[in-house]
């Protein structure tokens, strides 16, 4: 079902890695649902395919070739999205890569480190591109495309990386929600795209992540159209409550906003180290942290 909303239509949309997969799904829902996409891509093809169908479909849209980790480059691609399309309210950091599937000793360092450099370093510089005119302007939203922080042996730059990302989502979340920005991780479920594809059939995948198959055979992935359609939800500001949070297309958001203060309270959809209860931290400090974290001064 397509979901439009008073709020989004005609704003402006930046959408990385929107060339194909979860990004294609997301800049054509975003568009569906009435705003204008800058489609990102590096490969000007598949992104100018992208920008074609939702322009064939009746929306609006311009594609943009771009590497999320060349910040001048990104800063430049933001500012001529700005001068031919309107303020950017909307960034869905979206482009990613997977990186070498097998045991860390055995892999090249500085491979390990160009995974952490697109799906870290890009959103960041991404963000970095747009925030100011958000803040300036009061209003804004930006999702980070995440995945679930569960440490998967033989994925170890991919997990790094978008576990890093989602505390990079909670941490500036909390700098700017008094100006009016919300920010969001969204973890999109097992999709059946590029990367999944080389993660079921490459001799690396088959060999160290097996189990990855039994998501498809089972049937527990679900299609790209479902994380695209709970990025238009949070872009519509349906959510904004739970800014900072991690979502996913599993999360009932009405339920989780009905029961706020305990998502709140328990630091529930977010990084938190779990510890035993025998030895409680000192009240004096528990206060600290609490104030540290809302972005507030932490004496009496």
């Amino acid at each position: 079902m397509t979901m439009t909303s008073a709020e989004l239509e005609g704003q402006v949309a930046v959408v990385t890695g929107a060339g194909r997969g979860i990004g294609r799904a997301v800049a054509i829902a975003l568009a569906n649902a009435g705003m204008t996409i800058a489609a990102l891509a590096r490969t000007q093809f598949e992104v100018g395919e992208t920008a074609a169908l939702i322009e064939k479909a009746g929306g609006r849209a311009q594609s943009f070739v771009a590497d999320v980790t060349d910040g001048d480059v990104i800063q430049a691609t933001m500012n001529r999205v700005a001068a031919s399309l309107g303020p950017v309210e909307l960034l869905v950091n979206n482009a990613g890569q997977l990186g070498r599937i097998g045991p860390f000793v055995d892999g090249d360092p500085a491979e390990w480190w160009r995974v952490l450099d697109t799906n870290l370093r890009g959103p960041m510089l991404s963000t970095r591109a747009v925030l100011p005119g958000m803040i300036a302007r009061r209003r804004g939203r930006i999702i980070n495309i995440a995945s679930s922080p569960v440490p998967l042996p033989y994925l170890s730059a991919y997990v790094t990386s978008k576990t890093a990302l989602l505390r990079f989502t909670e941490t500036v979340a909390a700098e700017t929600r008094a100006a009016g920005v919300y920010l969001f991780a969204v973890g999109p479920g097992t999709t059946r795209t590029a990367m999944s594809e080389h993660s079921l059939y490459s001799e690396e995948g088959r060999k160290w992540i097996p189990w990855f198959a039994r998501v498809f055979e089972e049937k527990l992935d679900v299609p790209v159209e479902r994380p695209a359609q709970l990025v238009v939800k949070l872009a519509s500001g349906y959510a904004d409550a739970l800014s900072g949070q991690l979502l996913s297309v599993s999360d009932d958001l009405n339920v989780l906003q009905q029961r706020l203060e305990e998502v709140e309270r328990h630091h529930l959809y977010s990084l938190r180290v779990r510890k035993l209860d025998e030895v409680p931290a000192p009240p004096a400090l528990a206060e600290i942290l609490r104030a540290a974290e809302q972005g507030v001064g932490g004496s009496k």
